[in-house]
């Protein structure tokens, strides 16, 4: 038996534990190739991967140490006695080896595969190895399957609700807070959306980080119920809720090596929404070269697996697809955006015209989910909600029951960055900004980011302000001026002071 310790160290998702070379309990100098342990004592085995240490400052001879995400699993309290055991490698790899052989997998291995990453039996090398090889070629069927697995074994349910409705955006478009504007339309309506929302880790922020600047965003099932009860509308962090656990975990693998494909796509937000136990779905698919869908041939082929998805598991998908050519509203960055979403909501002579227009046409979509409504007359009930202010009183209504947040001010070290010739503005590079704005800090600090003042066909002058940066600390700062110095991500067609 061993004494178990906790280190305080996060390895992003991963099970680690470690022994001192001279353990009571194991030769270690004759582990080889089996470096992963089974840990007993808890009421469930936790699966790790073993470190060796040296130390014994780290790790006593008769201890065993776990990182933070181990240690929470096991539910024990530091000084309780384990045993351990090696684990052989899952029989579950041996699906991976088949799909990089080209093989089409079952619905049985990729249940088993999901299984074994919620156990936390997969390193992140052994994800990394099923992500490449199911992102080669995966079969409409083999899509349904990994879906059904993602979705896991917990799913909220609205024994109350016949239409349990939620928005999803693919992302890739700056700014394009539209969910934070839709959400309390469609519920001033009446239509229950308990909208689940991610933070963001590669673009500037994500819709769970602007509304948190607002109002608490983390809620376990039972208070996201009582949220909807009272108001029908809810904006809640996906990662706070005990639903698609795997789902979570490749989520995080994928993000830290940057690969995202379709049908990883679409069944990581199949599933999440159907864990969340929604009815209805909209997607919104914005179309831009430099967004994530790059042309409207990937969008359709993308729209057209979702809806085969949802038809074999009864989920109703509207999928549109959108302009996504530049960012959508003056805001990048979580204060920046959670100020535009409030001047739409307050129907403000300054809102940006672009987030209101997609926010309307996006509800007016998700409004025509109710039988009640023809089609084509979504856009005027949203429209209406919103001049009325409506949609502000449940906005209002919303944040207050999740728990108001003091007023957050955007980044107080800024920079002007200027056009250098006189023109229009041509295209602005979606990627470009983004990169900008996580550099200011955005993905860290919720007022850090950019404020767009000129968008496309906009009219600027040599010296005039086409962008501002704000940023939270100097080194974010001299990173952002650093790679706008090369590249503002503006093009602009010069014209004559004549014309």
């Amino acid at each position: 038996m061993l004494t178990l310790k906790h280190l305080p160290i996060l390895s992003f998702n991963e099970n680690l534990a470690y022994l001192h070379r001279d353990c009571t309990a194991y030769k270690v100098d004759d582990i080889n190739q089996l470096t992963k342990i089974e840990i007993h004592g808890g009421l469930k085995t936790v699966y790790a991967f073993l470190q060796i240490v040296d130390d014994a400052r780290l790790v006593k001879p008769n201890e065993i140490a776990l990182n933070t995400e181990a240690f929470k699993m096991t539910n024990l309290p530091e000084g309780a006695k384990v045993s351990i055991t090696l684990s052989a490698p899952p029989p579950s790899l041996n699906s991976i080896k088949r799909k990089i052989a080209g093989n089409v997998l079952s619905s049985g291995e990729y249940s088993a595969i999901v299984n074994d990453i919620a156990s936390k039996r997969y390193s992140n090398m052994d994800i990394v190895s099923f992500l490449v090889a199911s992102g080669s070629f995966m079969s409409a069927p083999e899509v349904l399957s990994l879906t059904e697995a993602l979705i896991g074994d917990r799913v909220i349910s609205w024994d109350k609700e016949s239409i349990v409705a939620d928005h999803h955006c693919l992302g890739g478009v700056p700014g394009n807070k539209t969910d934070l504007i839709v959400t309390p339309i469609v519920a001033a309506y009446g239509l229950s959306i308990p909208k689940t929302a991610s933070y963001s880790l590669t673009s500037c922020a994500g819709v769970a980080d602007t509304m948190s600047v607002l109002a608490n965003v983390d809620f376990d099932e039972e208070n996201l119920k009582e949220l909807i009860e009272q108001n029908r509308g809810a904006i809640v962090s996906y990662n706070a809720l005990d639903i698609a656990r795997a789902n979570k975990i490749v989520g995080n693998v994928e993000r830290q090596i940057s690969i995202t494909q379709p049908e990883h796509i679409t069944a990581s937000i199949l599933a999440i929404k159907m864990a969340a136990g929604i009815t209805h779905l909209l997607i919104d698919i914005p179309v831009g070269p430099k967004s994530r869908i790059k042309n409207t041939n990937e969008a359709m082929r993308l729209r057209k697996l979702m809806e085969y998805v949802g038809d074999m598991l009864s989920i109703e998908i509207d999928a549109v697809i959108t302009d996504g050519s530049e960012p959508i509203g003056n805001g990048v960055g979580a204060v920046l955006e959670a100020r535009d979403v409030m001047k739409v909501l307050s129907n403000k002579k300054d809102a940006p015209q672009d987030l209101r227009e997609k926010s309307l046409f996006l509800a007016g979509r998700m409004l025509e989910f109710d039988p009640k409504l023809r089609g084509g007359q979504g856009y005027a009930a949203a429209q209406e909600i919103l001049d009325s202010g409506q949609a502000l009183e449940m906005m209002n209504r919303i944040i207050k029951a999740q728990g108001q947040k003091d007023p957050q001010q955007p980044g107080k070290l800024t920079r002007d960055v200027v056009a250098n010739v006189n023109g229009v503005v041509d295209a602005i590079d979606n990627s470009r900004i983004n990169k900008i704005g996580v550099l200011a800090g955005a993905t860290q600090y919720p007022g850090a980011g950019i404020d767009l003042l000129k968008k496309v066909g906009d009219s600027v002058y040599q010296g005039e302000t086409l962008f501002r940066i704000h940023s939270c600390n100097s080194t974010d700062f001299a990173f952002a001026n650093s790679v706008v110095d090369g590249y503002n991500g503006y093009e602009i067609t010069p014209q004559d002071d004549e014309d």
